[in-house]
């Protein structure tokens, strides 16, 4: 199957998460994406887990793109630069804010080379404003987002916020930055001319915490007295299950046989249902302290009220509907194979399934540079003294 972006160029001048991630999904819908990277490569290179050399890591977030390494610091390179910018569709990059323009290559110095050039740039806190400057990465953003005290006030006893090692800000900001750019590429196909796209991973944040941008606002009802999404205890351990609206309480008294539930003034009607959570959910665990977890979820399933089991992320991997859907790509590197997550969408009519291969630092260098026109000699004035020619 064709892909929807073939033809276009993406330079990728983006590091660790967020912009490679961006620049992923580019490349899993067709465009060849070339990542620039310094001489030594980027930290994700290095990043755990390691076979033969090649980060998995850096793997999963680069897969489908070609490689090429400059040294964006030494004037000989300019030259070249232009040539691959003049020639290009799309940049991406997330240095913070200043740092592309005193190289000399920010938005509006390469839109006079290249006026259709759509370029991306993603930071924790925006392109402007008072907290531009600030450097950030995902555990900040997410501390000063409020998320994470959103997030605690629904862990009981709580008074700590909790670490983080799951860096949800990269992977939202990246993938607000790949729909802004379809969107961009859209608005030139219109329009005739590139323009800056300018991602804030504080803005792309706080897109998550819906009710309680409102409670903010106006205020919301006291908490209930245990949070209405979490574990629930089995006889072999615990089970999640979501009862979100009035079809699914009414399956949840039918799985635990208590019609009752259903005239008691402190559950009936919702907002006391929500005030009196604990209590319903201690009656609630009379029965499911009964079952095993398999046996709970089969009853529960059966009423078509939503739960699961909790699961590692192996577990999860084994699941036969991600099988189903083709969900994991095999990757090979030069390590060996590996698989990597898909782009969670499907298009019925084209490919968007991720590149097989992640490339090799530099590998792409020499290809690159004579696509775009580089004389011998300009390619030799900027490749390290040990290169390869």
């Amino acid at each position: 199957m064709t892909k929807p972006l073939n033809g276009v160029r993406v330079l990728d001048f983006s590091t660790t998460i967020a912009g490679p991630y961006c620049a992923r999904l580019l490349a899993d819908i067709g465009a060849d994406v070339i990542k620039i990277e310094a001489h030594e490569g980027e930290l994700m290179r290095i990043r755990p887990p390691v076979v033969k050399g090649a980060s998995r890591v850096f793997g999963q977030l680069n897969a489908g793109k070609r490689s090429i390494t400059l040294d964006l610091k030494d004037k000989a390179t300019m030259q070249v630069l232009r040539k691959l910018i003049e020639q290009a569709d799309v940049i991406v990059e997330n240095f913070r804010p200043g740092v592309m323009k005193r190289l000399g290559i920010d938005f509006d110095t390469v839109s006079a080379w290249n006026p259709k050039l759509i370029y991306c740039s993603i930071s924790g806190f925006g392109q402007t404003g008072p907290s531009a400057h600030l450097p950030a990465y995902a555990p900040i953003v997410h501390a000063s987002s409020g998320y994470d005290l959103a997030y605690m006030d629904y862990q009981a006893g709580r008074d700590r916020p909790d670490y983080c090692g799951i860096f949800t800000a990269d992977v939202l900001a990246g993938t607000y930055a790949f729909g802004a750019v379809m969107t961009a590429i859209v608005h030139r196909q219109e329009c005739g001319k590139g323009q800056h796209v300018d991602v804030s991973m504080l803005e792309s944040m706080l897109a998550l915490p819906l009710t309680e941008i409102q409670g903010a606002q106006f205020g919301l009802p006291p908490s209930p007295s245990r949070p209405m999404f979490g574990p629930v205890a089995t006889s072999d351990g615990y089970i999640n299950l979501a009862v979100a609206s009035e079809r699914t309480f009414i399956g949840m008294t039918k799985a635990a046989n208590r019609p009752d539930w259903l005239e008691d003034e402190r559950f009936k009607v919702y907002i006391n249902r929500r005030k009196n959570w604990g209590e319903l959910m201690d009656e609630f665990e009379e029965w499911s302290r009964t079952l095993s977890s398999a046996d709970c979820l089969k009853q529960l399933n059966e009423h078509n009220l939503p739960a699961t089991a909790y699961r590692t992320v192996r577990e999860a991997l084994e699941d036969p509907q991600l099988a189903h859907r083709s969900a994991l790509q095999e990757v090979y590197d030069s390590g060996g194979t590996f698989k990597v997550v898909n782009a969670p969408f499907r298009l019925s009519g084209v490919s968007t399934s991720v590149g097989p291969y992640s490339p090799a630092l530099g590998e792409h260098t020499i290809e690159i540079l004579k696509e775009v026109g580089a004389s011998a000699e300009e390619i030799a004035a900027i490749l390290p003294k040990d290169a390869d020619q």
